[in-house]
């Protein structure tokens, strides 16, 4: 869709490593380079612990700190996150100069009212997830349905408000996008309330960005570098990640397999490490301790520039391990990985994952990847039929993932080029950041398009005066 060129203003929360913050700084980019302006907004930025193109000046990020602690002693992540948010909000409304013709939101949705009605200026959301869903652990399939665990009568009550506001504050949105067909109909059934259309657009990733080169320090290059085959898993240190089941499933392939040469392989877990988060340091101990029961070798390392974020945990000392646990990886160390001759497979464990940009990072390298057979991966890896398949859709069971596995180190070499090719072809043209770019860029225009937001006093003190109300009696409990 032709139109002006726009300035756009992306609220984030924090703006980390994770592949919520890959696709916000892909979509960044990707209507950066189709001549938008366009500035970043978030409450937390760590240039050490970010994507590159967010610390080397490529993207305009201002870093609004806040005042706010992202937790009390752990408990109460909602209600901080929303107040962080709020005080990034008030920024925007009355210390910033900038303006915009457009604001784009994602993962906290409690800031739309409030920009739209001080300074009538549409905004998109983009929805990951409901974070209703996500606030109280394990989703469960009901009858075919994505539902959450009931939690106690306490933290119900809890979040009942924030369920609420997250709700109405979407709703308040003008146009609603969804990174997946998947989240889109778990929104629809969380949030009845929301009636105009969800769009889907799907995450995009820059091809050119992938096989550009790129200079990797030789100590970082020496930490990942082995000539053993390698299965490889890229997600944050967190429980939900379910990394644990990689681990098992690789010590059960190796004890199954009669050939000497699976004793050789190795499996890599990287992903993103915050020595504050109680989840990330507990997740860690936990995977460390079960490679432990296998009697697999391990080693612990973070690229050289976040040496000092190294936990000390006994038997981290083997030169080339079993597992290899790397904490915080750079780009150019991803880039390596996902490259090497020797990567063999992407095990991809989440399960009912909203959407999961790392299978369509293996694809486009053409990696056989497993995955979950629920949630988004089912709409970007095909596992049938034989001739079309990029990957291994399965249950998330260590026997499932094992004989995956095995079939993958199996496959005769015309096979396993047949299904890079199929591999590579689909992430270029489904999932390319073109393509991504092109889409948002018309959910902009079109919000834009509506005209300046007339403000709409009556909702606006209702939800004010709630969000106040709550806030001050959580203060007054926790106080």
């Amino acid at each position: 869709m032709a139109g002006k060129k726009l300035k756009i203003a992306f609220i984030h929360p924090d703006l980390g490593i994770g592949g919520a913050e890959r696709l916000v700084v892909d979509a960044a980019l990707g209507l950066q380079n189709r001549g938008h302006t366009v500035h970043i907004y978030t409450s937390h930025h760590d240039p050490s612990h970010c994507f590159e193109e967010t610390a080397n000046g490529t993207l305009k990020v201002y870093h609004i700190k806040s005042p706010f602690p992202r937790s009390l002693k752990g408990k109460l992540h909602i209600v901080f996150a929303v107040a962080r948010q709020l005080h990034l909000t008030q920024h925007l409304l009355f210390n910033s100069s900038e303006r915009y013709d457009v604001f784009f939101i994602d993962q906290l949705s409690a800031c739309i009212p409030f920009l739209r009605s001080f300074l009538h200026t549409r905004t998109l959301f983009y929805c990951h997830f409901p974070d209703k869903l996500l606030a109280n652990g394990e989703l469960i399939l009901v009858d075919g349905e994505i539902q959450k665990r009931k939690a106690g009568a306490v933290k119900s009550l809890y979040r009942m408000p924030m369920d609420w506001l997250e709700e109405v504050t979407t709703a308040q949105s003008d146009v609603i996008l969804a990174n997946s067909k998947f989240t889109a109909r778990v929104t629809r059934s969380q949030f009845p309330s929301i009636h105009k259309p969800l769009r889907v657009v799907y995450p995009g990733i820059n091809v050119e960005a992938y096989f550009s080169s790129v200079d990797i320090p030789p100590a970082d290059n020496a930490q990942i570098a082995s000539t053993r085959p390698t299965f490889i898993s890229l997600n944050r240190f967190e429980k939900k990640k379910n990394a644990a089941l990689a681990i098992k499933a690789f010590a059960l392939f190796r004890s199954q397999a009669s050939s000497s040469v699976v004793s050789d392989y190795r499996l890599v877990l990287a992903g993103g490490y915050d020595p504050r988060l109680e989840d990330n340091v507990t997740t860690l101990k936990d995977l460390v301790a079960l490679v432990k029961t296998h009697s697999l070798s391990f080693n612990i390392t973070t690229p050289s520039h976040v040496s000092d974020r190294l936990p000390r945990i006994d038997g981290t000392s083997s030169s080339d391990p079993d597992v290899l646990f790397l904490l915080n990886f750079t780009s150019p160390q991803r880039s390596a990985l996902l490259k090497s001759p020797n990567t063999a497979a992407f095990l991809y464990t989440p399960a009912n994952e909203h959407f999961g940009i790392g299978p369509v990072e293996a694809m486009l390298y053409g990696i056989p990847v497993v995955a979950c057979n629920s949630g988004g991966p089912t709409e970007s890896v095909v596992d049938t039929p034989e001739d079309k398949r990029t990957g291994w859709l399965r249950e998330p069971e260590p026997e499932a993932w094992a004989s995956a596995l095995g079939e993958i180190v199996g496959l005769s070499d015309e096979k396993r080029q047949a299904m890079k090719m199929r591999a590579v072809e689909r992430a270029k043209g489904t999932f390319g950041m073109d393509a991504m770019a092109e889409s948002l860029e018309n959910a902009l225009q079109d919000a834009v398009a509506m005209g300046l937001v007339p403000t709409p006093w009556t909702l606006f003190l209702l939800i004010f005066t709630l969000l106040a109300a709550f806030i001050a009696l959580n203060a007054k409990v926790m106080f």
